[in-house]
């Protein structure tokens, strides 16, 4: 049984003093690719350089929401394509839109956002959506920058309304659960989840943050998104080996480019 985690931040500090050990443990457990996810592009070398590092591993590019204000200089459409030549880079995001800190101002996160799917639709990558309390705008602005394109993604740590996920799942995106969908507490989410297509569920770990149950509390790790795919797969009413082989699968269906680089080192 192999488990991709498709987002989680392995640049970050919380891993600095043990990724080796981090990633070993993930391996060991069955995650057989990884996702570290760019967040700014000040520092997106960081997060390159742990994806160079380690065979399955792929990283991608982009500005979270809460510092769309800080990189607007720094992410322009022309950048952001540039940076997404190098073939680790399998995705564009985390972008998008955060309404309940409102870290940004939401003029900087929607011009943000429409800069990465304007990247997306010149790149062919996939899109990193992060969204907030802000499931309107979300919508509205991918149809206005992307209805009737080839344009592709996910919505990351899914914790909004039935609604956002049925029309995501419509316009042709992914929904990717987190660790919250196994919180005691998280039952209007998994009701929102409940019966969506098999083929468009992933799982994460947005490691070190939101680490499931039975580690909650502590720094999440890529390990751990064993525990969130098992949770998943009691919801859809299948085993864990088919819910691990249906979020594989459309890994790389989405992620077209980890495709072609997994093909690359099982023929080295």
């Amino acid at each position: 049984m192999m488990l991709v985690d498709t987002h989680c931040h392995l640049d970050f500090p919380d891993f600095a003093d043990e990724l080796d050990e981090v990633v070993a443990r993930a391996r060991r457990d069955g995650i057989g690719r990884m996702v570290t996810i760019g967040t700014y592009v000040s520092r997106f070398p960081q997060v390159l350089a742990v994806a160079e590092r380690y065979d399955g591993i792929d990283c991608t590019l982009g500005v979270h929401p809460h510092n769309a204000a800080d990189e607007e200089t720094l992410s322009s459409v022309e950048r952001l394509i540039e940076l997404a030549r190098h073939p680790k880079v399998i995705g564009i995001g985390e972008t998008g839109l955060d309404y309940y800190y409102d870290k940004s101002p939401r003029e900087a996160q929607q011009g943000s956002f429409r800069r990465h799917i304007r990247a997306c639709l010149e790149t062919g990558l996939p899109l990193v959506v992060h969204a907030r309390d802000a499931d309107d705008d979300i919508m509205r602005i991918l149809r206005e920058e992307a209805s009737g394109t080839s344009l592709t993604g996910l919505l990351h740590c899914f914790s909004s309304s039935r609604q956002l996920a049925e029309e995501a799942v419509e316009f042709g995106f992914y929904i990717s659960l987190s660790g919250i969908i196994t919180f005691k507490k998280s039952d209007e989410l998994r009701a929102a989840v409940k019966g969506l297509p098999l083929d468009r569920l992933l799982v994460e770990t947005d490691a070190p943050y939101l680490a499931p149950v039975p580690h909650r509390g502590k720094r999440n790790e890529p390990a751990y998104v064993v525990h969130t795919a098992t949770a998943l797969a009691d919801l859809m009413g299948v085993s864990p080996g088919e819910m691990a082989r249906r979020t594989t699968d459309n890994f790389y269906r989405l992620f077209r480019r980890a495709q072609a680089t997994a093909a690359d080192s099982a023929a080295a």
